[in-house]
């Protein structure tokens, strides 16, 4: 039987499938590879550049911006090995880090917990909550400095209870000094992760909290045995970005309060790799003590990833 076919329309039935059948993801690959080269460029320039420019001035002897550059091979890391103020600051970094990162993370999960329940005022307290996390580090630095000033408000408060016994040049003091500083972390830090947790924690139906509740849970037992369990992988997220943050970024808070003393008491791994290439000129043993840094800083990334079990 044969067929018509109407002059002027088209004959859809005789497309090819290929002409039909949408680009396969190899078809598209060069495509998004093109769009991807100038944020690679950047990633490669801003930040595979740097880290790489560490471990090779780690290996020159480069006393000064304007100096004379030589060779020295493996002698800055000797130098650092050997050096007991590197211990000292590697000590004073895992103490930071074993206090301030579990404080933080603990009162954050606690804070963030409480945001998530909505009690009234919760918009108010949680924008008062992440304010720290928009002052500058110069501006934190001088509020800090007016709690722990000799004549600051905290020595203030102590003498107007009648307790003068108690007053005390904090940051002059080796017991005091690097306390003061893991203080300002834990403030500056806290309030920032108590507001991830609080977005997190708000995606967990309502329904859970009011089963539990039926089951005879109090608040303690679903914060801790229903809340706390829910969102373990994001606690993972936050430990890794608190442990780095503090290990990586702490030196502010010592270059602007204490300059790592009294004499070394509060001289930390980030601010000893900063004292030695811009206060002392040092730029080999700066950045062979960065490359350390560096290597710590991924050895406790892995052991975080491995002890929540992280997959990215």
């Amino acid at each position: 039987m044969a067929t018509t076919t109407i002059p002027g329309t088209p004959a859809s039935h005789d497309l090819s499938g290929d002409a039909k059948r949408p680009r396969s993801r190899a078809q598209r690959a060069p495509r998004t590879t093109v769009m991807a080269v100038p944020a690679l460029l950047w990633y490669a320039v801003f930040m595979i550049g740097p880290i790489g420019a560490i471990f090779v001035i780690s290996l020159l002897r480069w006393p000064g911006m304007l100096a004379r550059v030589g060779f020295a091979g493996l002698d800055n890391y000797r130098a650092v090995l050997s050096d007991s103020l590197f211990w000292s600051a590697v000590h004073n970094s895992v103490v930071q880090l074993a206090v301030a990162v579990p404080v933080m993370i603990v009162g954050a999960f606690m804070l963030g917990y409480h945001i998530s329940t909505r009690p009234r005022g919760y918009q108010v307290l949680r924008v008062i909550v992440f304010t720290p996390a928009l002052i500058s580090a110069s501006a934190k630095a001088m509020i800090f400095y007016g709690l722990f000033a000799p004549r600051g408000m905290i020595n203030h408060l102590l003498s107007g209870v009648g307790l003068d016994g108690l007053t005390h040049t904090w940051l002059a003091d080796t017991s005091t000094a690097f306390g003061c500083i893991v203080a300002i972390d834990v403030w500056a830090g806290i309030g920032y992760t108590a507001t991830l947790y609080a977005a997190r924690l708000s995606a967990v139906p309502e329904s859970v909290y009011e089963a539990a509740e039926l089951d005879g849970a109090g608040h303690w037992r679903r914060m801790w045995g229903i809340a706390f369990p829910m969102v373990k992988d994001y606690v993972g997220v936050t430990v890794m970005l608190q442990f780095l943050w503090t290990l990586f970024t702490s030196a502010q808070n010592v270059l602007l309060l204490t300059q790592g003393g009294p004499g070394n008491a509060s001289t930390n791994l980030s601010f000893l790799v900063y004292q030695k290439a811009f206060l002392q000129s040092d730029l080999g043993y700066s950045q062979a003590a960065g490359v350390l840094l560096f290597v710590f800083g991924l050895i406790g990334m892995l052991v975080i990833r491995r002890a929540f079990r992280q997959s990215y």
